[in-house]
């Protein structure tokens, strides 16, 4: 890229905090009472580098802590590096912290003014764009009165509004494309691509990996500090997918650990079976188990284990819509045991379930369990539910004659997320195919 495309330069940027233990710590280093260092070092960033051409959208992904925020602030300003420099080529509008700089006592129209001006714009053309950001807000006759107020709803929408209608040639957006009601957060997810279309360039930080895949062009990585990899959407979030699972090294590649591989191959006669299932990893060890899941049951037939694996085989809790996965369901009978039913369910964020089997509907016996018997169950199949967040419950019961037992349940023991790049009206796509005729 020659210099005139490149509307975000960042070279070795490092952000470096000072942890005390004590807050008499800092204050003894402030003042040069102390001879010996009082704090330690966290490296919020280390030696980040990626660039940006014009009429790009880029998406950085990670989890929470790997320093996407931060990368962010210190694009805009809000933060300095330790080491490293940021250069910007373009007027930036960013949808950071919403609202930052709002003067509570101001109405709504007097922080318009304010807030723009702090972005960097004039008068006029704030005056230019006044009532194409009333009219996004949307807040009614609340807009000439104090932003104290407002209810939260009111005053992120009146933020968002701001930020978004003043002409920017450079849009950075953390995680901020799901504020107010649906209705307002599809005027949003609107208004984004109205600013692709016109060829802006846009920096975009999400946990939601189905907006990665579906706006970005481009996709970076970071984990706790450090850039992992860059790349297209389905690849960095196969990599993400990885980390996840704490299948990344500090070197930055996917490994698995050779002690524990050679655990798991190595049956001799000095290895009894017993001592080698104490050395294997458990599946949902790499769950994002939920610490609110309801486990109930008497337990005469326990899950023991559990776990989501692709259409490649590798574990992992997020599925690409389109594609099969199969969800392991290992269970033991604690005691001589009838017969018992799996059965496994997705469900929304609201609780309502949206689909699931058990080996009775699929006519798949188990049969009966001596005390001490293990039977792993798989349910394989293709995900058609939205990109969204889901989740899994879990559970093994019996019937006796017409009496239903409990053995087991999980109750959105953990969560499930869907990556699309397209979705329908409902819940699922029913993948129709679609004819024109002239």
């Amino acid at each position: 890229m020659s210099d005139k495309e490149i509307a975000i330069s960042v070279k070795d940027v490092t952000k470096i905090y000072k942890l005390y233990d004590k807050p008499t710590d800092r204050l003894k280093e402030s003042l040069g009472l102390s001879k010996k260092q009082k704090y330690r070092e966290h490296y919020a960033l280390r030696n980040i580098s990626f660039d940006i051409a014009k009429g790009e959208c880029i998406g950085i992904i990670g989890t929470n802590g790997a320093g996407k925020s931060t990368i962010l602030k210190i694009i805009t300003g809000v933060l300095n590096p330790t080491a490293g420099n940021v250069e910007i080529n373009g007027r930036i509008s960013a949808l950071l912290e919403l609202g930052a700089g709002f003067n509570m006592e101001y109405s709504g129209i007097e922080n318009i003014y304010l807030n723009g001006t702090m972005i960097g714009f004039s008068r006029e053309e704030i005056d230019a764009k006044l009532q194409d950001i009333i009219d996004f807000a949307d807040i009614g006759e609340f807009v000439y009165q104090p932003v104290k107020t407002y209810s939260s709803g009111m005053f992120v929408r009146l933020a968002f509004a701001v930020a978004i209608n003043i002409d920017p040639e450079i849009l950075i957006v953390d995680e901020a494309l799901s504020v107010g009601d649906v209705f307002f957060q599809s005027k949003c997810f609107r208004k984004f691509e109205e600013f692709k279309d016109e060829g802006k360039t846009i920096l975009f930080v999400s946990h939601d990996l189905s907006s990665i895949q579906k706006y970005c062009s481009r996709a970076i990585l970071l984990n706790k500090g450090e850039k992992i990899g860059e790349g297209t959407p389905g690849e960095i979030i196969d990599l993400y997918k990885k980390v996840l699972v704490g299948a990344v090294n500090d070197g930055n590649k996917a490994f698995i650990e050779e002690e524990e591989r050679k655990a798991l191959q190595k049956v001799s006669e000095n290895v009894s079976l017993d001592n080698l299932k104490k050395t294997e990893k458990s599946w949902k060890a790499d769950m994002p188990i939920n610490p609110n899941n309801q486990d109930y049951g008497d337990k005469q037939t326990q899950i023991v284990d559990f776990g989501i694996f692709d259409n490649e085989g590798k574990i992992t809790s997020t599925i690409i819509k389109g594609t099969s996965f199969t969800i392991k369901v290992k269970i033991r009978a604690n005691v001589d045991s009838i017969c018992p039913i799996v059965a496994f369910t997705i469900r929304d964020l609201k609780g309502t379930d949206l689909c699931g089997t058990n080996t009775m509907f699929e006519r798949c016996d188990i049969g009966d369990l001596k005390k001490g018997e293990e039977r792993t169950v798989s349910f394989t199949q293709e995900m058609n539910l939205h990109g969204s967040q889901y989740l899994l419950s879990l559970g093994c019961t019996r019937y006796d004659n017409d009496d239903f037992h409990v053995y087991h349940r999980l109750y959105d023991i953990c969560s499930v997320s869907v990556v699309a790049d397209k979705n329908t009206v409902g819940f699922y796509d029913m993948n129709s195919k679609i004819v024109i005729d002239k």
